[in-house]
């Protein structure tokens, strides 16, 4: 489970800011919108989150920041060499904040434990970085690494707690790289679900999370096939059926230089077929069908098919989603239906993080007012972020929605006039 997280000094973010999980005070919705867990050391939590703003305010931003923090988890031992640059990128409108690091923190639980991982990076290397465990209700320091830069050189702290060949590790870890995954990948155990927790359990839905692939494969096995069409048909996007076309993988149309070998390696892998492409049918009458390829669907519906997996998969593995701009080619009831998901049919853990411009679950059947949070950018162009509780709206009498069209909470576009010339 997702507890809080944290970024600083990176895209438009200037200053610290903390989205929080945790629960707030009151009682609403708290049978749908409140897990209930036993971790020990661990205050209750929030199933789902949404965050405002006018265009440009920083709600993709922090959704980047997550996805650059999970990236270099699962990376920087593996995907980089010595002396390779990190793709970070601080705030840029103020000369300190440009050459300073760029700070990453995320508070969550894995396995019945509660974890503090975080880190700060330049471009050049990982200048700091820190893990907290608390297998015993205490917080144990399990990683602590600073860069004395007058020294030029790592100083290491006291890591009693943590089991195994911590100087080998330390040892190997590079500078633009982890010390979190370069341990991994030296078989150290007792991090391994800290390691997971972001490999499988967080997933930021980008543009290649979005696409139909994975609901694709989920269809492949008739129960999950079944599940999606519930799905579909939930959501009524008019869709009958789900057909995955294949063909035989023809090692013919691989290229001649090819050797045989790597042909017969592929052709293995395939296990002789791989699909090409997805039908959707469509009842015309009773007893008539005609059928679609999904990229003749709208917009929307092939959105609806993508998240379908997602959502799903989440919803029966206890995953963190985080999603930009959640509502995009979605009817607002479709957002609703989508979000009350995680809330209404979510025995587990599952949760949702998501940024929106619909203000259409801004209703206290949706939303808790704990779990609504705003951007917008100030003067000096860096994001300001801040809870919709700073405001403290009154229990089911404020109109959440109306309130923040008519600016009380702030985070909307400032417009001005525009003069069009006319052509002589």
């Amino acid at each position: 489970m997702l507890i809080e997280f944290s970024v600083e000094n990176f895209l438009s973010f200037r200053e610290l800011a903390s989205l929080s999980l945790v629960k707030g005070q009151g009682n609403e919705l708290i049978s749908s919108n409140v897990i209930n867990h036993s971790v020990p050391s661990t205050p209750s939590l929030l199933r789902s989150a949404a965050i405002y703003g006018p265009n440009a305010a920083g709600k993709s931003n922090f959704i980047e920041a997550m996805q650059f923090m999970t990236r270099l988890v699962l990376k920087s031992a593996t995907e980089t060499q010595s002396g390779d640059s990190l793709s970070v990128k601080p705030f840029l409108l103020d000369e300190d904040s440009a050459s300073n690091p760029s700070v990453f923190e995320m508070h969550f639980t894995n396995n019945n434990v509660r974890y503090q991982y975080g880190f700060s990076v330049t471009s050049e290397r990982v200048t700091e970085e820190w893990l907290f465990a608390y297998p015993k209700g205490r917080p144990q320091r399990w990683i602590d690494r600073q860069y004395d830069h007058n020294n030029e050189e790592y100083v290491w702290g006291k890591m009693h707690k943590l089991a195994g060949r911590k100087q080998l590790w330390q040892d190997s870890t590079r500078p633009n790289a982890l010390f979190l995954s370069t341990a991994i990948q030296l078989n150290c155990q007792q991090l391994q679900p800290v390691f997971n927790w972001f490999s499988e359990n967080f997933h930021v839905l980008g543009a290649e999370r979005l696409k139909p692939g994975f609901s694709v494969n989920l269809c492949e096995h008739e129960e999950m096939k079944n599940m999606i069409m519930n799905f579909l048909r939930a959501a009524d996007v008019g869709i009958d059926d789900i057909e995955l076309e294949q063909e035989k993988f023809d090692t013919g149309l691989l290229p001649n230089e090819l050797p045989e070998q790597l042909k017969s390696q592929l052709k293995k892998e395939f296990k002789g077929e791989m699909p090409v492409n997805v039908k959707t049918t469509h009842l015309k009458n009773i007893n008539e069908k005609v059928i679609f390829d999904l990229s003749d669907e709208s917009d929307g519906t092939q959105k609806i098919f993508a998240l379908s997996g997602n959502w799903i998969d989440a919803l029966m593995n206890d995953h963190v989603l985080a999603v930009d701009e959640l509502h995009e080619h979605l009817h607002p009831l479709i957002l609703k239906f989508l979000v009350k998901l995680f809330h209404d049919n979510n025995s587990g853990n599952a949760q949702l993080v998501f940024t929106t411009h619909d203000t259409s679950v801004l209703d206290s059947d949706t939303l808790r007012r704990d779990q609504i949070w705003f951007c917008e950018k100030n003067k000096s162009q860096a994001t300001d972020f801040f809870p919709l509780t700073d405001f403290r709206p009154r229990k089911r009498v404020e109109n959440l929605e109306r309130r923040y069209l008519t600016g009380r909470y702030g985070a909307l576009p400032y417009l001005g006039d525009i003069k069009v010339a006319q052509v002589s």
